[in-house]
């Protein structure tokens, strides 16, 4: 793109920068330009701020000021209820822990008095035993149930995995030791009977069991009855009936089951301190942060058939208190925030009649000092303020009409300068063809004129050579000598051979035929020369047909040409890629390979009769001369890039409908 000395742009920036000096100006001593002291101070001094600030300030104070004391007031009776609330939860587990013992007692009383029990366990027959508590355990929801001998060696025990959902089966552990087992060995009793209860830790957890003896039809003591509960489970059970998370500690502040989730769980942040523990005698509420969150903890003893087994204590999170908080605090703020809008409204009226018509019109100048001219003001009033916004859009009107009138001539300019560039690019492209077919013309020309002349005593000398080395046999120096003569003119005919070829530039025979069959015959033909030198071909052809009107022993030539050319430039084997494919209305093949490449500098001579890179005596440099010619009577082009040490490739461009002249010269032929 072009730009012109008048460019709209440039004019913009100048005028910008001449509005951005004007502000500077205006900007106050000590308040610099952009900066938050600035915009702060144009802010305040804006004819808006002056009508509408006053009110705003008042009225806010006042809404701040009943906010703080009415939310104060009401804070106070939402922490009291909380604090009832985290007590409730914590009279409510105890509760459930009531009806867990009762429970556990009716369950081991059925049990214990049921038909054939004790004689099962005086003749040990587990069978039996198993067959009358199972379904008793079933029912009642048991997780364990222990039948002991009169010396407190397990004879058997139920215990529910949780996992399988069935009873396993145990048998001779020791439970003597344990002092709620004891004291009914020793058919000791308190005020709440001959049952007692107490916690065992086992492999499948820790348990909360009531132990009941056992005695035959002689009242005399044969054994004793265990029923259990899983603590985790009761803590689950009662987090379900408190609505609250449950916490059990033994008597020294250590954990024995929680609700809570056990992953990133800090045990420190729930237990208590030996000291702490003993001091509990009614409620003691904590505050603990669990999870990164705030949670507020009520422990209280635990208390199981009037014993204290330990601490049991309820968790609420704190953000409970918070939101209720907030919610009267939000609920508060509405109320004084409709005041507060009403009379913001009331000053917004006002300022809006006066303020907002001249802050629309100065926003729309400075809009259209950066450019955007589709600015209109849309206010038709009859003071002094409609008479400004008039003046204000016929201004803007004659700015529209004039810009408009600049942006065609700019177009006009660009599309000019557009085809300028397009014709230069075909004159170049259409220059480099001419001086590339002036050197083919003039080798042509030169070739047409000694071709003849040479070939003719060439022959002679071959002949000569030839006939002297059968009469020379026996000498063995001549008849090197004449065959190095022989062989030298045999060179030296097939370089005048081609460049006959070269000269004659025979017109082509078009015909429409599929260039995927040439390609393809191409291959076959090269095929013995790819796999001597382990070269690899990848082919990719379009489905359909690729329809060309060409003369397929010349495109042949070329193709076969450029394979050859490939292979050679890959002495130690490679990849050779071609691929066809229709673009428009012309078939463009690429032939591409891994070889050694063309150095920059001669890239531009590939075409050049006569130039080769290759060794001496392995070629004439006339075969990419012979296949521009051939390419170029077919009203195409052939193209080459190439990347030192990396690969090289050919681009063949062929018309579909070559030129007419060509068309003809074939058909005339």
């Amino acid at each position: 793109m072009v730009n012109t000395p008048w460019s709209i742009d440039s004019l913009n920036v100048e005028e910008r920068q001449a509005d951005e000096q004007e502000r500077m100006e205006r900007v106050p001593a000590g308040a610099l330009p952009g900066s938050r002291a600035a915009i702060v101070l144009n802010t305040l001094s804006s004819l808006r701020a002056k009508l509408i600030l006053p009110y705003v300030l008042l009225t806010l104070l006042t809404a701040l000021v009943g906010i703080y004391v009415i939310t104060r007031l009401v804070s106070s009776t939402v922490r009291e209820r909380f604090v009832n609330q985290l007590y409730e939860a914590a009279r409510v587990a105890a509760d459930g822990t009531v009806r867990l013992e009762r429970t556990q007692l009716s369950a081991l009383r059925l049990m214990v008095f049921s038909e054939g029990v004790p004689q099962a366990v005086q003749s040990g027959d587990l069978e039996r035993l198993e067959e009358t508590l199972l379904p008793l355990a079933l029912n009642w929801g048991m997780e364990a149930v222990v039948v002991l001998d009169a010396q407190g060696i397990e004879i058997l025990g139920l215990v529910k995995d949780p996992e399988l959902g069935e009873y396993v089966g145990t048998r001779g552990s020791d439970f003597s030791n344990h002092p709620f087992v004891a004291r009914v060995l020793n058919e000791q009793t308190d005020s709440q009977g001959d049952k007692f209860t107490g916690m065992i830790e086992t492999s499948a957890g820790t348990f909360l069991f009531t132990s009941a003896p056992i005695r035959d039809t002689s009242d005399e003591l044969v054994g004793v009855m265990l029923t259990g509960t899983n603590v985790q489970t009761l803590v689950m059970d009662l987090k379900l009936q408190a609505l609250a998370d449950i916490i059990l500690l033994n008597p020294e502040g250590k954990l024995i089951a929680t609700s809570m989730l056990p992953m990133d769980l800090d045990e420190g942040a729930i237990e208590l301190s030996p000291e702490e523990a003993s001091s509990v005698r009614g409620a003691l509420i904590r505050e603990s942060e669990i999870y990164s969150r705030d949670f507020q903890i009520a422990y209280g003893p635990w208390v199981v058939r009037q014993n204290v087994e330990g601490l049991l204590g309820t968790v609420l999170p704190s953000n409970f208190l918070v939101a209720a908080e907030a919610t009267s605090r939000n609920t508060f703020s509405i109320l004084f925030s409709a005041a507060t809008v009403m009379v913001i409204v009331l000053g917004y009226l006002l300022a809006h009649s006066i303020a907002y018509p001249i802050l629309r019109l100065r926003s729309m100048a400075q809009a259209v000092a950066s450019g955007d001219l589709e600015q209109s003001s849309g206010f038709r009033r009859a003071d002094e303020i409609g008479d400004l916004a008039s003046a204000f859009d016929i201004m803007t009107a004659r700015l529209q009409a004039r810009t408009r009138e600049a942006e065609r001539l700019y177009g006009e300019a660009i599309d000019r300068n557009r085809q300028l560039a397009e014709m230069y690019e075909k004159l170049q492209a259409a220059q480099q063809q001419l001086v590339q077919s002036e050197k083919l013309a003039a080798v042509g020309q030169l070739a047409a004129g000694i071709v003849h002349d040479v070939k003719n005593p060439l022959a002679v000398i071959k002949g000569m050579a030839e006939e002297l080395a059968l009469d020379a046999a026996e000498d063995e120096a001549a008849v090197s000598g004449l065959s190095i003569i022989r062989d030298n003119a045999s060179r030296a005919n097939t370089i005048v051979t081609d460049l006959l070829t070269f000269a004659r530039q025979s017109t082509p025979s078009m015909e429409m035929r599929d260039l995927r069959d040439t390609v393809q015959g191409c291959l076959r033909l090269t095929d013995y020369l790819l796999r001597k030198g382990k070269v690899d071909a990848k082919v990719s052809l379009p489905a359909r047909a690729v329809l060309v009107r060409y003369d397929v022993q010349q495109i042949e030539q070329v193709l076969v040409n450029l394979i050859q050319n490939a292979v050679q430039a890959m002495p130690n084997g490679g990849e050779l890629a071609l691929d066809l494919r229709l673009e428009a209305d012309e078939a463009i093949l690429k032939v591409r390979d891994t070889g050694e490449g063309i150095p920059p500098e001669i890239l531009a001579r590939v075409f050049d009769p006569f130039f080769t890179t290759k060794p001496e005596g392995q070629g004439t440099g006339m075969g990419l001369s012979v296949s521009y010619g051939i390419i170029s009577r077919h009203g195409g082009t052939i193209e080459v890039e190439s990347e030192p040490q990396e690969w090289t490739e050919f681009t063949i461009r062929l018309p579909q409908e070559p030129p007419i002249e060509t068309q003809d010269e074939g058909a005339a032929a």
